[in-house]
């Protein structure tokens, strides 16, 4: 059994649309896997299906600690582990939630890679990822990109603007902090 403080999930690459078939081999082998699923709607000439496809193309989160890697590794449709920075890439259990909470509440997800750059932190006040703070990439009309710094990826979906607020920087100016004197105005 894995110790559950030496125990983080981390990202393993299969080989092309067998993310299904390693998350079932893996659970299988009583690993704790997640394979994020999408529904869509596929349209064929005579009918439209809804269909569940991995979010993530060639990716699967397994919780496991470093020692089962192998055991991980020997799952038929395994390729590796994604690795950042010569170890095996750590993806945040926030993170994960977030995402399984982000397909909850929202259909037909759209992922885009990106890479993360410093953007105003926001707080989510409203919604499936309530009460957490985040980087923001981009905002057009409704559509929030909500950034995973971990993996490098940005869930896409129509999200109301009043659901996110600013959390603004402590910005001091000769010692004056001039995001609270905004506030004392009723400039924020």
């Amino acid at each position: 059994m894995n110790s559950e403080q030496n125990t983080f999930w981390y990202v393993v690459y299969t080989k092309p649309n067998w993310e299904k078939k390693v998350a079932d081999q893996l659970e299988k082998k009583g690993i704790k896997q997640y394979c994020p699923l999408n529904k869509l709607y596929k349209q064929w000439h005579d009918r439209k299906k809804a269909v569940w496809e991995p979010l993530f193309k060639s990716y699967v989160f397994v919780w496991t600690d470093e020692q089962s890697h192998s055991r991980v590794k020997a799952v038929s449709g395994v390729v590796n582990f994604v690795y950042w920075l010569g170890k095996p890439a750590v993806v945040k259990n926030e993170e994960i939630e977030a995402i399984r909470d982000f397909l909850l509440e929202h259909k037909t997800v759209e992922l885009e890679k990106v890479d993360v750059n410093v953007n105003d932190m926001v707080k989510v006040v409203s919604g499936p990822l309530i009460h957490r703070e985040g980087k923001i990439v981009q905002v057009n009309n409704n559509a929030v990109k909500i950034a995973l710094p971990s993996i490098g990826y940005a869930l896409i979906a129509q999200v109301n603007r009043n659901n996110i607020e600013v959390v603004a920087p402590h910005t001091t100016f000769g010692g004056f902090n001039i995001q609270q004197e905004k506030k004392v105005r009723g400039i924020v």
